[in-house]
């Protein structure tokens, strides 16, 4: 029998279990979202121009992202993939810093531990293991703080995720996976990749697993603060599967219309996250057609300076590459380093 699936708010805007959420929060949420969206938007219009190499979108993930990455405490740390957008702008990352690393000008463009948050890992799967091994040194030095890795259902295939989920049971890190669902590994549709849900397979690494809407924000920061709070008290590692649905492509290199039935796409658009939040906000909220407005004049300005931020960004040194690998750098690679530097 197949877990239940956590959720909250229902899509036509309408509560279907309690929370504790104030008005003030709810415009968080939706504040949040919107400019997430706005983030990627801006992102993937940037790349069609030219301006960028590649985007991965986060359209339809805003829910998973923003409801988990506002469930985080200051201390706890990203692990996250490519597509985490969202968490980024949770961490306090100028989302212009997200630019450099798609338009080839940077490797990262921000110290990870000043925002706890990893540089994006490509090779998938891998931060999943870089999560577990921060996890186990929390519990060596005796913190009360936790890891969290974010990936896709793609991942899960993954024989370094697989080895996580080991490691992690093994030594009770304190470690949420936090899985985002969003049904195709690229073009592999989800029933290609398993044949129960995605959570259930924590009970045979020893763990708890959860599923939760990933298009409710309620839902999905309630089950990730749920988790957060028992890794960080010694009760071990959970994962989280964020239903929820890539509305857009795999990456703008990517065309859906190849491998997905339009009918799909159609019906997941009337459980668009940010539809959701805002169906419930408009009918509780008297004032929220104002706070809209600021927020959507909050969005254009974001929208400005990304396009003006991504206009002015560096041609990229080289010579930055050698840079953060060795403390002591070998002799050959010197010898390279300044056979780069000599090119200029």
């Amino acid at each position: 029998m197949g877990l239940p699936i956590s959720r909250t708010l229902a899509p036509d805007g309408e509560l279907v279990s309690a929370h504790d959420f104030t008005v003030e929060d709810l415009r968080g949420f939706h504040r949040d979202m919107v400019l997430a969206r706005r983030i990627d938007t801006e992102a993937y219009a940037l790349q069609r121009h030219g301006e960028l190499g590649l985007w991965a979108p986060l359209l339809g993930q805003e829910a998973a992202q923003i409801g988990s990455g506002r469930a985080l405490d200051p201390d706890d740390f990203v692990f996250p993939s490519y597509r985490e957008h969202g968490v980024a702008w949770c961490r306090g990352i100028d989302p212009a810093k997200l630019l450099g690393l798609f338009r080839g000008t940077s490797l990262g463009g921000w110290d990870p531990a000043e925002h706890r948050y990893a540089l994006p890992a490509i090779i998938i799967g891998a931060q999943t293991l870089h999560a577990v091994g921060y996890g186990i040194g929390l519990t060596l030095e005796g913190r009360e703080s936790a890891a969290i890795a974010y990936f896709g259902d793609g991942a899960t295939s993954q024989g370094d995720t697989n080895e996580a989920f080991v490691w992690a049971a093994s030594y009770n890190a304190p470690v949420v996976f936090f899985c985002q669902n969003n049904q195709y590994a690229i073009s592999v549709p989800l029933e290609r990749q398993t044949r129960i849900p995605i959570a259930q397979r924590a009970a045979g690494f020893g763990f708890e697993g959860v599923r939760v809407d990933g298009n409710d924000v309620l839902a999905v920061h309630q089950v990730t603060s749920e988790a957060l709070r028992k890794a960080r008290e010694g009760g071990g590692p959970t994962l989280i599967e964020a239903v929820t649905y890539r509305m857009g492509a795999h990456t703008t290199s990517d065309d859906p219309t190849r491998y997905r039935d339009p009918h799909e796409a159609e019906q997941w658009a009337e459980r668009d996250p940010l539809l959701r939040l805002r169906r419930l906000l408009e009918r509780t909220d008297p004032q929220f057609e104002e706070f809209d407005a600021q927020v959507q004049a909050e969005a254009d300005r974001l929208g400005e300076h990304l396009r003006e931020s991504c206009r002015n960004l560096p041609d990229p040194d080289l010579a930055e590459l050698f840079r953060h690998v060795y403390a002591d750098v070998p002799p050959e690679l010197v010898a390279q380093r300044e056979e780069v530097r000599s090119w200029s």
